[in-house]
């Protein structure tokens, strides 16, 4: 097959890279390093791209940006990728409302014109969309919770396995980034079902892994374990430290890609993440990085909660699960840690 792979660079583009490339396909990546821009030198992903290079397999890269529809138009109509990985995006909501122009067009922008350049060029192509949790907004938050020691949790057993996809997405606070995601996600849905093409939206906990170019807006696991390693003061915003994240490493990520492109159906739609089993508040992660691997955080901690954040979120994945059955999670937290850990002592000694 041939694939190709916006956001090439980032954490999940770099990870489908690696794991289609060594299969044997062609890749087709496509990474203007706009995270630098984004983030500055903590989102610089040309080390990344460097070691993608390297790799021996059949990959070429591409420096279009998403939101320049000509050349979009171009690059699909040239290549007929045989799938789509769609990974690119501004991810932070904090950032979004400091710059809600490049945000909209980075993420609804972009998105529109991967999915029309996909319509008419190749119109079989399975779409992977990689969307967020965002798009609920802080409807979550509306979940009557219980607090423990260490965390937030669902009081409410209907929530027992996490979020499923029927928490709505309207009438709720999304942050700017979450509403030009949303657009993206709704954009994508339609695109399968109103042309019958083969698309989908894997609304995304936090995805993690030892490839992620991670900073303080964005990327919890692997900032907050930087930050232990390297000694440099960490801010937790809000909800005591004990607001929960899923955290799915990049590989699952990536063979849930798999299955799909392999038994593609339309304008579905699945949550993503680790899971009741992989989750894991702020207290939690600063307690295990001492107690496991001797890194004690400097931390302080703020009383402002950032805009529209989640108290409490993981997601039920017995909807894919259900639609793929062969799939489920290969890195519990233990390894995700590990893995995380091992990069940030390489990258810092």
């Amino acid at each position: 097959m041939k694939i190709l792979v916006t956001g090439s660079s980032g954490l999940i583009g770099s990870e489908a890279v690696r794991y289609f490339g060594k299969q044997g396909h062609e890749i087709i990546g496509v990474d203007n390093n706009l995270r630098k821009f984004f983030f500055g030198d903590n989102g610089d992903t040309s080390w990344n791209l460097n070691a993608l290079k390297k790799l021996p397999i059949n990959f070429s890269h591409f420096n279009t940006d998403i939101r320049d529809r000509a050349a979009v138009l171009e690059l699909i109509k040239v290549q007929k990728p045989d799938a789509i990985i769609h990974c690119a995006a501004q991810p932070s909501h904090d950032l979004a409302a400091k710059i809600p122009f490049e945000d909209f067009d980075t993420n609804a922008g972009g998105t529109l014109n991967l999915l029309e350049a996909t319509r008419q060029y190749c119109k079989e192509s399975p779409f992977v969309f990689i969307s967020t949790n965002k798009v609920y907004g802080d409807a979550p938050n509306e979940i009557e919770l219980i607090e423990t020691e260490t965390r937030w949790d669902y009081k409410d057993k209907k929530y027992f396995n996490g979020i499923d996809e029927n928490m709505r997405i309207d009438h709720t606070k999304h942050s700017l980034f979450g509403a030009s995601k949303t657009a993206a996600d709704v954009f994508t849905q339609e695109y399968g079902l109103y042309f019958n093409m083969p698309t989908v939206c894997f609304r995304g906990g936090c995805l993690t892994g030892p490839a992620h170019s991670s900073a303080e807006l964005h990327g919890f696991l692997s900032y907050i374990i930087k930050c232990a390693v390297t000694g440099k003061p960490y801010t937790i915003f809000g909800y005591k430290g004990k607001q929960v994240r899923d955290q799915i490493h990049s590989h699952d990520v990536i063979t849930a890609i798999e299955r799909f492109i392999k038994s593609p159906k339309s304008g579905k739609v699945y949550n993503l993440g680790g899971g009741k089993q992989n989750s894991i508040s702020v207290l939690e992660c600063i307690q295990r990085l001492e107690k496991n691997y001797g890194h004690k955080l400097n931390y302080s901690v703020s009383p402002e909660n950032r805009i529209g954040d989640h108290i409490c979120y993981y997601s039920d994945l017995r909807k894919f699960k259900s639609d793929y059955p062969t799939w489920d999670l290969s890195y519990n937290l233990s390894k995700i840690f590990d893995e995380i850990v091992e990069a940030q002592l390489q990258l810092n000694t």
